[in-house]
């Protein structure tokens, strides 16, 4: 395993934590969404761009919880290391993002309510 230890007398070790965590975070959820854009190819530029922002949002946010939760249910904490656990955290993030969003979206038309137009009044002539 691969442990990564930057130290320099200028910087304390704490902002190289810190950076090491962010520098996961965003990677993993790009990661995550650029897999998600390219498994299910985007009808138009728009909604590729929504589901990258998308997935980048929910990367970044929920990332290391998620990473955490994994890490906890498959028996993994003594292996992986803090920047491991938050890389795959955020790439899981990120690529579910969309797929959770997808399925509540063709719930909602296939069960949300129907609404019937009215016909116009017509007068007579």
């Amino acid at each position: 395993m691969y442990k990564i230890d930057i130290q320099l007398p200028d910087i304390p070790s704490e902002i190289w934590s810190e950076f090491w965590e962010w520098f996961a975070r965003i990677t993993g959820a790009i990661i995550g969404s650029a897999i998600s854009i390219a498994y299910l190819l985007p009808s138009s530029k728009r909604e590729a761009a929504l589901r990258f922002l998308t997935g980048l949002g929910v990367g970044l946010v929920f990332g290391t919880l998620t990473g955490h939760k994994l890490v906890a249910q498959l028996n993994l904490e003594n292996t992986l290391s803090p920047f491991e656990t938050t890389l795959i955290g955020a790439t899981t993030a990120s690529l579910c993002a969309w797929w959770g969003l997808g399925i509540l979206a063709k719930a909602a038309n296939r069960y949300g309510k129907k609404t019937v137009e009215k016909p116009e009044n017509k007068k007579a002539s």
